[in-house]
């Protein structure tokens, strides 16, 4: 087995774990010292066998995210030219509507609900900066906080 078919099945292994960038493998590849020629025709490999597609990753990524670990656009945004995705594709792929995921303030109204009856007694003022500042932390807009605490007190108040 030459280096290259060495190199392709790390990448192989590598990519079974989850989606990767193009980035994500040029860097594991670098990582493990292979040669910048070598890295080219690994990642060309890789593109044409369908392994690669950074459009196709931003949609997973955002997708993984709304599921299991909800983020706003603002750090969705970040985390994905983190990746080294486009701002072209994180534009494109944001903008897209996906019935599946839930919307932001959906999002940011299910990561609040323990979390605002823990601070309901506080005074307003208290209760939007430590709420606010949660969903802040996870980027979500002051726009949509705002809007998910006034909607999950107007939820408390209800009950």
């Amino acid at each position: 087995m030459d280096h290259f078919e060495k190199y392709l099945a790390l990448g192989y292994r590598y990519l079974t774990i989850r989606n990767r960038s193009e980035k994500e493998i040029r860097d594991y590849f670098i990582k493990k010292k292979v040669a910048p020629v070598v890295i080219e025709k690994l990642v060309a490999t890789l593109y044409e066998q369908k392994f690669l597609n950074d459009e196709t990753f931003a949609r997973s990524w955002i997708t993984s995210r709304a599921r299991f670990r909800p983020k706003g656009k603002v750090a969705l945004r970040i985390e994905l030219a983190q990746k080294g995705i486009s701002k072209d594709i994180i534009e494109q792929v944001m903008s897209e509507e996906n019935e599946e995921l839930p919307d932001e303030l959906t999002q940011a109204k299910s990561l609040i609900e323990r979390r605002i009856v823990k601070v309901k007694d506080l005074p307003r003022q208290e209760m939007y900066q430590k709420v606010g500042g949660f969903l802040a932390r996870r980027g979500f807009s002051w726009e949509i906080s705002k809007k998910a605490i006034d909607s999950s007190l107007a939820q408390l108040h209800n009950e």
